[in-house]
């Protein structure tokens, strides 16, 4: 079954799908920070932040998947897709990815990037049938100033 098949909606993510979206985080294995990045708080404001876009794939007022996108201004970068394990390989994740690759060419951005862990072996499949290159060359680096976040 494809998404077509399926009534699903894209839209914005609200501070009231944050309950359901974090347990869709869970249920996906996306590392999830409460007492830091990921708490309600910290969401809220990122919700606020015109560099953040956060959807969420909706069907019969379920979410059934989410995806978070973030630029710098020059380029974007797609965090945290994920889709409800009965709902995969029906072109779900596909539609979330090109809306914020949409918004992101809507605001002059034409590089969009993505970091997966290299167990992710499920996610390197999808961004790499949905055009995106991997590459080998490049070592990720970072600085927090709390573990937590």
């Amino acid at each position: 079954m494809k998404q077509q098949d399926i009534k699903v909606t894209f839209r914005a993510m609200t501070l009231k799908d944050y309950d359901a979206v974090i347990a869709l985080w869970k249920k996906g294995n996306i590392p999830y920070r409460p007492q830091g990045r990921d708490s309600r708080k910290n969401i809220a404001a990122q919700l606020k932040q015109p560099a953040c876009h956060f959807l969420v794939a909706v069907t019969d007022k379920t979410i059934i998947g989410a995806i978070v996108g973030t630029h710098d201004g020059r380029k974007g970068w797609i965090n945290r897709l994920v889709v409800a394990p009965s709902y995969r390989k029906k072109g779900i994740a596909k539609g979330l990815v090109e809306e914020v690759e949409h918004h992101f060419s809507a605001q002059g951005i034409d590089i969009v990037a993505c970091l997966i862990e290299d167990w992710n072996t499920t996610s390197m499949q999808v961004f790499e049938q949905l055009g995106y290159t991997k590459h080998t060359d490049i070592l990720y680096y970072s600085k927090r100033k709390s573990p937590k976040t």
